[in-house]
């Protein structure tokens, strides 16, 4: 037997439950991993709560862990029993063991340790594409990132710092803007209640070309606000919920405006985009580019009290459980 949480229903942190589950075998082109940690995600309370649909119930959510291959499946030849391994983008990590195509495992490189791959490797990854590839981040820069001091926040304002952009973190406290500012940040604005007006001030006039806003409902109409004319507006996250239906005029009226919402599994659905794309997050972490804070654990029994802190935004940087 192993042990998993467990939902049998949508809904608060309580539908949370640690059961014993049989523990399972990999199939062809499979391997089983046993977790040494699973990374806490914001994507995690969406499948609780029903926002993203669950395929069953009862389910076991999570979409990134990293730990030690216990036994490969017929059909792998990437892998061998022992392998440390991190992944990202496939749901079921809040187990203590889990089954998982070898074509989405990512085997740690030397000096990677698995507790922090498991807090690195989706956040890392969303960090990656979207100062990479969703918009090519470029010396002089000056970007907007919300939830500056979360967990992708605070890597993309280290990641985008030593690429040589100025960073202007929103974050929700004084305690906050403390800390992306020591995180890499030229400026820090504590709440969105003038936020446009703000960012005009810091830009001279000029706003920016680009905003990264993972909170949704709450700060759309902000961000929109505080581009300059052919901005791109960047909406990776719901934490406040998802953005309503949006007149495509209003952007027109903006500034010719371009609007994305995008996606880690549409960035990683190839594998050698995987690849590089890992590479290039373990490489800036053991470089020192990116610096990840560890600064909650939980035990993974307690994922319900994990979610309560994540939800009332009580968290820094990143989050792990342990099995």
């Amino acid at each position: 037997m192993s042990k998993a949480v467990r939902i049998h229903a949508i809904g608060g942190p309580d539908v949370l439950r640690w059961e014993d589950v049989p523990k399972p075998s990999p199939g062809p082109g499979e391997i089983l991993i046993r977790h040494d940690a699973v990374g806490l995600n914001y994507i995690d309370v969406y499948f609780r709560t029903g926002l993203y649909t669950l395929p069953t119930l009862p389910a076991v959510i999570g979409q990134e862990g990293a730990g030690v291959v216990e036994e490969v499946g017929p059909d792998v030849t990437t892998l061998q029993t022992g392998d440390r391994v991190s992944y990202a983008g496939s749901l079921g990590a809040y187990a203590t063991h889990r089954v998982l195509p070898a074509d989405r495992a990512i085997k740690l490189p030397e000096g990677i340790d698995t507790r922090v791959a498991a807090a690195i490797t989706l956040q890392g990854l969303t960090a990656q594409y979207l100062l990479h590839r969703t918009f090519v981040v470029k010396r002089g820069d000056k970007i907007l990132v919300h939830a500056a001091a979360g967990g992708v926040g605070q890597l993309l304002v280290q990641w985008a710092s030593h690429m040589g952009a100025t960073v202007i973190g929103v974050v929700s406290s004084e305690a906050k803007a403390e800390t992306i500012l020591a995180q890499g940040a030229a400026h820090a604005i504590v709440g969105i209640q003038s936020l446009a007006a703000d960012v005009k001030r810091i830009t001279g006039g000029e706003m920016v070309p680009v905003v990264y806003d993972s909170i949704g409902r709450d700060t759309f109409n902000a961000s929109l606000d505080c581009l300059a004319p052919l901005g791109l507006m960047v909406s990776y996250g719901n934490a406040s919920g998802p953005v309503p239906p949006v007149d495509l005029t209003l952007l027109s009226a903006k500034g010719s405006l371009f609007v994305t919402r995008p996606s880690l599994s549409t960035y990683i659905a190839k594998r050698p985009a995987l690849d590089a794309m890992a590479a290039s997050v373990f490489d800036a972490v053991r470089t020192g580019v990116l610096r990840p804070n560890i600064n909650q654990t939980f035990p993974l029994a307690e994922a319900a009290a994990a979610h309560r802190a994540l939800e009332a935004r009580q968290t820094t940087g990143q989050t792990i459980l342990l099995p």
